[in-house]
């Protein structure tokens, strides 16, 4: 067992990651940033939960952007292939649910 108090945690670098745990195949990662991420698109499905912050989440769908603002307990599901990127305002921590090996 652990208890991780994310409002606490910093990496480094923008996007530096604690590992949570695995759970066959699909990672649990607690990340913090003050930087934007890049357009992407995963291979699989992720689940984006803000912890701590505020969060533009960019996403392009039938050839159209929008930005939706997630904020603390905000959780943002992405299918594979939703082309999507993240942009904290200042600094967010969030935990990540993908496949293991995602972008």
């Amino acid at each position: 067992m652990k208890v991780i108090e994310s409002e606490r945690f910093t990496a480094a670098r923008a996007w530096g990651a604690l590992d949570v745990c695995t759970m066959n195949g699909i990672t649990c990662r607690l990340h913090w940033t003050d930087q934007p991420y890049k357009w992407h698109v995963n291979d699989g499905e992720e689940v984006f939960a803000v912890m701590h912050g505020e969060v533009k989440m960019h996403v392009r769908r039938e050839g159209r952007e929008d930005t939706l603002t997630l904020k603390a307990g905000d959780i943002f599901h992405a299918q594979a292939g939703d082309e999507h990127f993240a942009e904290p305002v200042g600094e967010a921590r969030i935990l990540v649910i993908e496949k293991e090996g995602s972008v």
